[in-house]
């Protein structure tokens, strides 16, 4: 593919072909100037099978502002459009709706605030929400859906094994494995979700971070394969970086042959007057390995170099590495808080696709159409309660109680101004049975979530760094409760919707529902 190939397929033709073929209904019928506000949101949390998330880590708006704003319909995407049939061989586009996306570039009235990236976030509660001209709003559905559902996906898993790791070093060692080029998208969801680095140098180089990395097995046998041994391979290795060596050390024996012929190295370098880093444990039982080369290095005189452990890990496997250790480190001699200190963790294939749960459910659903005169609340019913949506013009709270915890979002009409009110009713979005009625002195803050992020197709955002949107996270990981943070079965954070939108909502329910509609 070349470059102006790849231009065509990542720029505005980025979308699906419904997008444009109701576009172009849209446009035949006059609506290109109705205004309409759309929803992004995504409805369950994603469940891994033997554990779940309780939270998600909201990622991937930069990189979707960035698309938008180079998104255009130059004259080679209008060509290509211009050269689609239907199965009668008539042109599946107009000419005279080509010549006025062409002359319109249609994402020049889009309005949109979103929770910013970092930010931990929950089904049902609107992350963006966008609003414009109806075609406008329509055609980048596809778009915004593909770059904030799969980051935000990634960085979620990424802050799960964080918090597993329990504050030590994390290594995004995915590239190899993730689907193609979504390995850029997900190195850097996960640095937003709690990796420390990535491996992907590409990637590195545009989020401005250093890559990391150690070296392969296949080293190792090449030395051996010309005759040498695997020590001269470390010495091969430590030669070239002596400042920054972390030896892999079980390619042909770890306790018998890796570790021993690592610690003649890290003497040698000491010799030298360097400072080894530590070595890296990428097979076999990684928790008692991990407890039998910490006792081989302090043996030697290395208390302070790193163990890195690598292989199929995710949160669970890695707390399942740590309560091990915290068990067994004592039999041995070794302390056991001293060690889960000194571990580090290269995440692959497990975090860079999410394994146990692929795909988040973000959807991105009409909530209002304005007539010329009002704005009026559109309305999608389901048989399944979970995807009937939340109509009308809406804002999002955040209530934290008294500890300054966050305890519920809270889904509200556009008017509605929840800090002003005595008593607060949180309606759950889908069973009628339950609500509660907090009153605002129980609060210690009621926070708004969303922001402006374009006004009429301008950027009025100050975009974040991404140290800053790692400490937004780390703030806002920090208000949950532990039991929401849990890694199986979590306990259910509330999202809630006030009185006004919920008696919105079954309102025009049963308006729909019978006909008056």
């Amino acid at each position: 593919m070349n470059q102006k190939e790849k231009d065509l397929s990542y720029g505005v033709l980025f979308t699906d072909l419904y997008q444009l073929t109701m576009a172009q209904i849209y446009y035949r019928n006059g609506m290109q100037n109705t205004r309409a506000q759309f929803d992004y949101y995504f409805r369950s949390y994603p469940d891994y099978g033997s554990h779940q998330a309780g939270y998600c880590i909201n990622a991937g708006l930069e990189w979707f502002l960035d698309w938008l704003r180079d998104a255009k319909f130059g004259s080679e995407e209008i060509a290509y459009l211009t050269s689609l049939k239907n199965v009668h061989g008539k042109e599946l586009f107009a000419k005279d709706f080509l010549q006025w996306l062409e002359n319109d570039q249609p994402f020049s009235a889009i309005s949109m605030r979103a929770i910013p990236e970092g930010r931990v976030v929950h089904p049902n509660v609107p992350i963006a929400v966008i609003e414009g001209p109806i075609i406008q709003a329509q055609l980048i559905e596809s778009s915004l859906l593909n770059h904030m559902n799969f980051q935000t996906l990634i960085a979620t898993k990424a802050a799960r094994i964080h918090e597993s790791c329990q504050g030590q070093t994390v290594m995004e060692f995915g590239l190899r494995r993730a689907q193609e080029k979504a390995a850029n998208a997900g190195a850097r969801a996960a640095i937003i979700g709690g990796a420390n680095s990535t491996s992907n140098v590409g990637i590195s180089s545009v989020l401005g971070t250093q890559p990391s990395g150690t070296h392969a097995h296949s080293m190792i046998q090449a030395f051996i394969a010309l005759g040498g041994t695997e020590l001269d391979a470390f010495r091969a290795y430590a030669a070239e970086y002596p400042d920054t060596c972390t030896l892999l050390v079980d390619t042909i024996s770890t306790l018998e042959s890796g570790v021993p012929n690592a610690i003649k190295v890290f003497e040698e370098l000491r010799a030298k007057g360097h400072k080894p880093v530590g070595v890296r444990l990428d097979s076999g039982d990684l928790a008692y390995f991990s407890i039998q080369v910490a006792k081989m290095l302090d043996e030697a005189g290395f208390p302070d170099t790193k163990i890195v452990l690598s292989n199929q890990l995710d949160e669970l496997v890695i707390w399942q590495i740590i309560t091990q250790v915290r068990e067994e480190a004592g039999r041995y001699g070794v302390d056991a808080d001293t060690l889960v200190n000194r571990l580090s963790y290269g995440v692959g294939t497990r975090m860079i696709t999410s394994a146990g749960d692929p795909a988040l459910d973000g959807v991105y659903k009409l909530v209002a159409v304005n007539d010329g005169k009002k704005w009026n609340p559109a309305m999608k019913i389901s048989e399944s309660p979970v995807k009937t949506l939340n109509p009308g013009k809406k804002r999002v709270w955040r209530l934290y109680d008294q500890r300054e915890k966050a305890i519920a979002d809270l889904v509200a009409l556009d008017e509605e101004e929840p800090a002003q009110q005595e008593s607060i009713c949180l309606h759950h979005p889908f069973d009628h049975t339950k609500s509660r009625t907090l009153t605002t002195s129980e609060l210690s803050k009621i926070e708004p979530l969303l922001e402006d992020m374009l006004i009429d197709g301008k950027l009025v955002y100050e975009l974040p760094t991404l140290q800053q949107i790692r400490e937004t996270r780390e703030k806002d990981m920090a208000n949950l409760y532990p039991g929401v943070k849990r890694l199986v079965m979590p306990h259910n954070y509330h999202v809630s919707l006030s009185q006004k939108l919920w008696d919105l909502k079954h309102t025009l329910m049963l308006q729909t529902a019978n006909g008056d509609q």
